[in-house]
This record gives structure tokens, C-alpha cells and sequence, in this order.
């Protein structure tokens, strides 16, 4: 068992809770209620922290300071790997392929068993013989000044003293050191921390007739020390040195090229070996005066995007280069190798007996990406581009793929962007995971996965201050049977309500979408009715995102603006009476340090103007601008306004600290002394959005606001808290909160990307609500999503598929909820039929 005792981080209020090991274990509880907290901040930090501790100090001094967190004990603990879905971290030149090491396997086998091709004429590279590169010296013409060097070292860190002394001893006066000539006695002094290149000087000779004996001797000498590869240096008219290199090994004789040893860095873009000189890895160049940001660079003329060098894009396997199969689709690829390895089960050459020591291990990650869902995405797709599902599965086929034993897993929702027909391919590896003898912990409110766990911790009872606590831990029978839980209510069904009745739509209004083409749509027509909660459904890369949040929502943008054409061409049924198109996505609501909930909803100017109007400020003059943390006079002068301070630890990560000033309150004393209710405005910051209902009761305007976010599963959330520390599902739902709060005039369009996420299945009912008060106020709601119960209550659905990637971008089936169950070839319609079948029996 793992043992917790006595957890205060955030929310969790001394929690007590044994958790078994080597079992698929998941964490659940409404929104809030410390579910993230105890699987990421406790139990992988701490097991994080206790493997750093048994490194030696130089190497913990590289990496992150990692603090006790605050929990009276835990143990049991293995070490903890932590598979979230965070990829803005990662490299500009990570992609999935490396990602998953699954680049770094196709490197070595295309290194060491494929054909290199020269890249003038295509050709297979020849090796040059020495008597070949003596005639190239004398066809140089007489008196041109010439150096015979021999690479030595090529990119290496290091102070190089032992490649000098040996250099020395072997006789040589001269070398190159990173472009300048130099004695080799007293050795150079080299920066040990840098990368350095190092040609020795064989021969310094001007060309004329008679020294082909000599010139024969220098380069067979230069070979053998340069392990095949010669640098032939000519000074240039204007007093520069030209380099050509030549090898024993790999050249083209018609083109005069040849090619240096090809090594695995040889094919990655990751290493100045293999990059594309030009795009130097990135497979895009950035306009001269535009900021380097993904999505505005320009695609590399010279390596056509695919970040290698030339000699790189040349080898290939099976006639098939490594930039061709990095294009490919998951699922190709598999088929791809799967077809190479059979070829090579018989063939007993060494090419075939090297690739059957690789190919079994692309293979298996290949079939683990399949199985996690992520079939439909090509091997070259950027981490970046990816989102966060998709960057965790693509995590989690990696760990399939690594074999490591005994470690603790510990995942974030992996269900997050994942159609239900998936789920039970991901269950499945995640079981895979937990055979081989690793711990499994998930936080998870899919109510399927749930009812696969071997084990099931629940916290709640409610979010934030009111949850924290131990609710039930133990077996599906046990949490089901828990009447305390809201969690078991929903997985036996007694939290059921009375089915939605469904608004009849109205084909006589509706915008149609004509000519949609965007990634892998194709060449859609599709009917968006009006005044209707319409769902956009699909397996995972179908193209729902790239119909709805990359068609529609600029299509009608640029109808409605007037500023032209959009991505596809509008067409309307009845009138135009749509007026605005609100996009309500999981992006950052901004990095400002001061922005909040309750700034970012405008919630904070109504309770600023609420503290304006008390009998203690009208005395003192003080109007609503005193009470914001954002300007002067109000804000503390010392942290302005932050509530708390930097302090910078030179050799150590800066530290973060409350305010010694305002104690973290970010207001000035004067300010702090006017009440209302006997709480000043740093103790409102302090409240969840639920509290604050109950105190502003008498402020109708104010508790609009507020109910919002209660409407929208975020009451647990803290007035205060740094919308930076969102995620992704509360900060949409931030965005809905603030739109539900406005005051708007003329018909909307509202367009939600997946707004289930990160909800606890009783919250989806309240969102389903909050979205029906949209409707039903005279605008019209689109939702691209997964969830059935969203999907059941919607009353159209578009579904696209059948499959992802190339397999997708097709409308499979349209209609109610209902016609597209009775559509056979719709795995939504399955999933739904499948959903209403598992809800009767749970209710009688």
C-alpha cells in the first residue's frame, strides 16, 4: 500500500488515504474537490523528490529544487513518472516521432542498414580511392597553395589535451582548432564546456609536376588518420580557404561528392550533422523582423520542411526515406515496417539482420500509438501543434514502449479528447502498463474508465473549501454502494434525472458551410441550424476541430464583419439574424500576474463599486478605483498589487513570497480598514465563488455574476486565484461565465470546444443547463464534443468520420440524437446506444 497521512497541500484538509499498489488506481470527485492536488502535488512530487534525492549533489544542482510538500507521511512510495498533458514546455523541433523515440530507432536503422544515395543525380554513393583524390589535387592546376588535413575530432566538448599530446607525439607540428591554424606544441588551452573541431595538418604543399608520389603518400596518410575522410583545403584569389571533403568510403564520381560516415546524428535535425543548414532544424524559416512563433514562419524552401540536410533526405531503406516515413500516418507506418520486418524474417544479409534488431521496437511503440488512439496523426507532427490529450497519449505510448518495472504512473485525465469508442483501447493499455509490474494512478471522471479501475479513491464531498476529504475508498461495489458519494451516484445511476426534452429544429433556419476543405476535410457541405444546441461529433482527428473553430467560426466572422471571403463560402437559410460569433476555447486567459476570476468576469468592478458605497469610504472619500489591486492609491506600494514578491537566489531558483508588506493581501492598510460585512476586499479575494453568493445577497447584480461561474461547475473557485494557474477546462469555462454575464443585445452564435473537459459527470448536468439557458434565450450554441450525455441532450448532432486523419474529415451521419443511433456506420451512434442501454438497467 501507499500510505498518505495527513495531506494540507492546497485544498486537502489532512486527508488520510491508502492507495494499492501495482493496481490501476483512479482518482475521482467533482470539480475542486483536490483530486489533481493528491495525485500530482503529493504523491508524484514526493516520489519525484525522494528519487532526485539519490543523485549526488552536481547532478540535483542541473536540475529544479523540489520541496517537501506538506504531508505528516507517506510511504510505499516507488518512483513516480508523471504523463500530463502539458506540451508548451517541449522543443520547437520535437515532434511526435521523437517524442515517442521512435525517430531515434528509425535513425539507427536507416544509419546502419540503408543505401546512401548521392544527392545531385541519385546515384548510390561510391567510395573514392586514394589514387582518385591524387588526380583531384593535380587537376588543380600548378601553383595553387593547398593543405592536406585529416578530421580528428568533429564537435566534441572538451579541453582535447590527450587528442594534441598524441597528435604531437605521432610527429605533426600543425593542426586546425575550430577554423585557426595552431602548434600543437605547447597543446592549445580549449574551453572544456564548448564543442570543438580539430583537423591535423597532414601536408602544406603548392601544386606541380612531380609530386604525385608525395601527394600519394600524404593522402593515404591522411586517410588512415582521418578513419577514411580527407579535408582538402585551396587558398582562394582573394587569400581564404576553401574546404572540400573527400572520403575512401562514400562518393559520387560523377558529381565529385562525397559524403562524411553517416552515424545515427547524421538523420536527426536535432544535431548540426543532420539539420537543414538553412531552417537549421525547424523545417521553417522566420521572416526577417517577425518574432520566431509557431504557426508564422514560413516553410523551408531547401528542405521542402522536413528540417534535414541533404545528405540526410538521401539514404533510404527498402527504397523509402526517412523524411517519406515520418510523413506517413501512425497506422501506415505500422503497416509500413510491420510489411519491411516480415521481408526481412528470411533474408540473412547483414542489412536484414540489423533491421530485425530495430524494427521490432518501432513496430511495438507504433501499435502502442495505435492503441492510445493517435493512429490518425503523421510521425513528423509538431509536440506543439499537438493538444494536451493527444500530447499525453502520445506520453503514455512511450512508457508502453520503455519497459520499465516498479514505477508509479501517474496520469492527468487521459481520456481528455478522446471519443468514447477509443476509451476501452486506452483502458487497455493502461491494464498493459499495470501487468508489467508498475502502479497506475489516474484522475479521471469518465464514468467507463471508472468502472475498469481495480481500485476507486473519491474526494469531495463538494470542490475547494468543501471538498479535500477522504469520501470513499475502495472497489466500483464499494463506492457505488457509498451514499455520501456523489461519484457512486452517478456510476449506479441514481443520480439520473428526467430526460431532456429536445427542442424540434427549424430547417428554415440555419447557415450552411459550402467548400470546406481546411487540413482533412473534404470538400464538405454542412448545415448549421439556428437557435438549437448543436453537437459536432467524431473519433479523435476526424476534423471536428477543423470544421467548426477553423471554418466555421472565420467564415462567419468574415460574413458578418463584411472585411471579405472567409476559409469556405457562407450560405444562409431564412434570414440573417445572427449578429455575433463568440469563440469559447481553452486557451490561457492571459499571463498577467494581477488577472483573476473575478477581474477577468468583471465580477471585481461590481464589488469594487459595492465597497465604494459604504458609509466608511463615502467618509473618506475613497471611489471604486480605491479598490482595485491593479492601480494606485489602493494597490500595496511594496508588491504593486501581486501580493507577493521575487526574491533572486543567484545560484538557486528564485524565490516566491508573500508580500512582507501587505502579508499577500496586495492592498495598502487604508484601504484594508473599510468593511463591508465585517470583511474587507482582500478577504472577498480570499472567498470561492460559492461563499461569495451568500455574502454579496443583497447586491442582485453581483450575485448574477457570481452564480455564473457557480452555473458553470466553477463555484469551488477562489475570487483571487491567478488565472495563470487555471487549466485549460477552467479557463473555458471562465470565458463562459464572463459571456453569460453580459449584457447582450441580438442573436449569438456560441462556439465550445469540448467544454466537458475536466467536469465531473454531476457538473455536466448543470452545463448542459447553463448552455440551454443560452438557447433558449434566443441564441445558438455549438459544442465540438465526446461526452454521450452532452451528445444525448443535444438537439442536432453532426457527426463526422468514420475514422481519423485521411480515414476522416466525411459527414457520416446528421439529425437528432436518435437518427444518428439508428446510423450504422457512426461509432457515435454506437456509443450512444451502447450509453442509453448501460443507463436503463442502473435506474429501474
Amino acid at each position: 500500500m501507499i500510505q498518505v497521512r495527513g495531506a494540507r497541500v492546497h485544498n486537502l484538509q489532512g486527508l488520510d488515504v491508502d492507495i494499492p499498489r501495482d493496481r490501476l488506481v483512479a482518482i475521482t470527485g467533482v470539480s475542486g474537490s483536490g483530486k489533481s492536488t493528491l495525485a500530482l502535488d503529493v504523491i508524484f512530487a514526493e516520489g519525484q523528490r525522494r528519487f532526485l534525492q539519490g543523485l549526488t549533489p552536481g547532478q540535483r544542482s542541473r536540475l529544479d529544487r523540489w520541496e517537501r510538500c506538506d504531508v505528516d507521511l507517506v510511504e510505499g512510495l516507488p518512483a513516480a513518472i508523471c504523463i500530463d498533458q502539458r506540451s508548451g514546455s517541449t522543443a520547437a523541433r520535437s515532434t511526435l516521432a521523437t517524442t515517442t523515440e521512435i525517430h531515434s530507432h528509425l535513425r539507427l536503422l536507416f544509419a546502419r542498414a540503408g543505401s546512401v544515395h548521392c544527392p545531385g543525380c541519385g546515384q548510390p554513393l561510391e567510395q573514392r580511392s586514394p589514387q582518385a583524390i591524387v588526380d583531384v589535387l593535380l587537376g588543380l592546376g600548378e601553383k595553387r597553395r593547398v593543405m592536406l588535413l585529416a578530421p580528428v575530432v568533429s564537435r566534441r566538448r572538451g579541453s582535447q589535451v590527450e587528442t594534441f599530446e598524441q597528435l604531437a607525439g605521432d610527429g605533426f607540428v600543425r593542426a586546425r582548432v575550430d577554423g585557426q591554424l595552431v602548434e600543437l606544441t605547447p597543446p592549445p588551452e580549449l574551453d572544456p564546456r564548448r564543442n570543438h573541431s580539430i583537423d591535423v595538418v597532414i601536408d602544406r604543399i603548392v601544386i606541380r609536376q612531380g609530386l604525385g608520389a608525395r601527394l600519394q603518400d600524404s593522402v593515404e596518410l591522411a586517410l588512415r588518420i582521418g578513419s577514411g575522410r580527407l579535408v582538402i583545403s585551396v587558398e582562394t584569389p582573394e587569400g581564404g580557404w576553401d574546404d572540400s571533403l573527400y572520403s575512401s568510403r562514400l562518393a559520387c564520381a560523377d558529381c565529385e561528392w562525397s559524403a562524411p560516415p553517416v552515424e545515427p546524428r547524421t538523420l536527426s535535425f536535432n544535431s548540426p550533422e543532420g539539420a537543414c543548414e538553412t531552417c537549421r532544424g525547424l523545417g521553417q524559416v522566420i521572416p526577417e523582423g517577425e518574432q520566431a512563433q509557431d504557426g508564422d514562419a514560413d516553410h523551408c524552401p531547401d528542405c521542402d520542411g522536413t528540417r534535414l540536410g541533404e545528405l540526410a533526405r538521401s539514404i533510404t531503406f527498402s527504397g523509402e526515406t526517412i523524411t517519406g516515413l515520418c510523413r506517413l500516418t501512425v497506422g501506415d507506418a505500422h503497416r509500413r515496417l510491420a510489411e519491411w520486418l516480415a521481408e526481412c524474417e528470411e533474408d540473412e544479409s547483414p542489412r536484414a539482420i540489423v533491421a530485425r534488431k530495430i524494427l521490432p521496437l518501432v513496430v511495438g511503440r507504433l501499435g502502442y500509438l495505435e492503441r492510445v488512439g493517435l493512429d490518425y496523426l503523421t510521425l513528423d507532427r509538431r509536440t506543439r501543434s499537438l493538444s494536451g490529450g493527444e500530447f499525453q497519449r502520445s506520453r503514455l505510448a512511450g512508457a508502453l514502449g520503455s519497459g520499465l518495472v516498479g514505477v508509479a504512473y501517474v496520469l492527468d485525465e487521459p481520456t481528455i479528447g478522446l471519443h468514447a469508442v477509443d476509451t476501452g483501447r486506452l483502458v487497455s493499455c493502461l491494464e498493459d502498463l499495470r501487468d508489467q509490474g508498475n502502479s497506475v494512478m489516474l484522475v479521471e471522471h469518465d464514468l467507463g474508465v471508472l468502472r475498469q479501475a481495480d481500485w476507486i479513491v473519491d474526494l469531495g464531498p463538494g470542490g475547494g473549501r468543501n471538498g479535500g476529504r477522504l469520501v470513499v475508498s475502495g472497489t466500483l461495489d464499494d463506492v457505488q454502494a457509498c451514499p455520501e458519494s456523489v461519484t457512486g451516484a452517478c456510476l449506479s445511476g441514481r443520480s439520473a434525472g428526467e430526460p431532456r426534452v429536445r427542442r424540434s429544429t427549424d430547417q428554415d433556419k440555419a447557415v450552411i458551410v459550402r467548400g470546406a476543405d481546411l487540413h482533412n476535410l473534404q470538400d464538405l457541405e454542412v448545415m448549421f441550424p439556428l437557435g438549437v444546441l448543436c453537437a459536432v461529433t467524431g473519433v479523435s482527428g476526424s476534423g471536428k476541430t477543423s470544421l467548426v473553430s477553423g471554418t466555421l467560426v472565420p467564415s462567419l466572422i468574415a460574413e458578418l464583419s463584411g472585411g471579405g471571403t472567409g476559409v469556405a463560402e457562407v450560405a444562409w437559410v431564412g434570414e440573417k439574424e445572427l449578429e455575433r460569433v463568440v469563440l469559447v476555447d481553452q486557451s490561457s486567459l492571459g499571463r498577467s500576474p494581477r488577472s483573476t476570476p473575478a477581474t477577468y468576469t468583471k465580477i471585481w468592478d461590481e464589488i469594487r463599486g459595492v465597497f465604494a458605497r459604504t458609509r466608511s469610504a463615502r467618509a473618506k472619500g475613497y471611489d471604486a478605483r480605491r479598490f482595485s489591486f491593479n492601480t494606485d492609491p489602493g494597490r500595496c506600494g511594496e508588491c504593486g498589487g501581486r501580493g507577493h514578491v521575487t526574491i533572486e537566489m543567484q545560484f538557486l531558483p528564485d524565490l516566491v513570497v508573500p508580500c512582507p508588506e501587505c502579508d499577500g493581501q496586495r492592498f495598502n492598510p487604508e484601504t484594508l480598514r473599510v468593511k463591508y460585512r465585517g470583511k474587507s476586499v482582500a478577504d472577498v479575494l480570499s472567498m470561492s465563488a460559492g461563499e461569495a453568493v451568500g455574502f454579496f445577497e443583497n447586491h442582485p447584480r453581483v450575485v448574477s455574476l457570481l452564480r455564473t461561474l457557480v452555473d458553470v461547475g466553477l463555484g469551488y473557485l477562489v475570487l483571487g486565484q491567478p488565472t495563470a494557474t487555471l487549466s485549460g477546462g477552467e479557463a473555458q469555462r471562465v470565458r463562459l461565465s464572463a459571456e453569460l454575464g453580459r449584457r447582450r443585445r441580438g442573436s449569438t452564435l456560441f462556439v465550445l470546444d469540448e467544454p466537458t473537459t475536466g467536469l465531473h459527470a454531476a457538473d455536466v448536468a448543470r452545463l448542459i443547463d447553463v448552455l440551454d439557458r443560452l438557447v433558449d434565450s434566443g441564441h445558438s450554441v455549438v459544442v465540438i464534443e465526446h461526452h454521450p450525455e452532452l451528445i444525448s441532450s443535444a438537439d442536432w448532432v453532426i457527426d463526422l468520420g468514420p475514422g481519423g486523419g485521411d480515414g476522416g474529415g466525411r459527414v457520416v451521419a446528421v439529425g437528432t440524437p436518435d437518427d444518428v443511433a439508428k446510423d450504422a456506420e457512426s461509432a457515435t451512434g454506437r456509443v450512444l446506444v451502447d450509453t442509453w442501454a448501460d443507463a436503463i438497467p442502473r435506474q429501474l
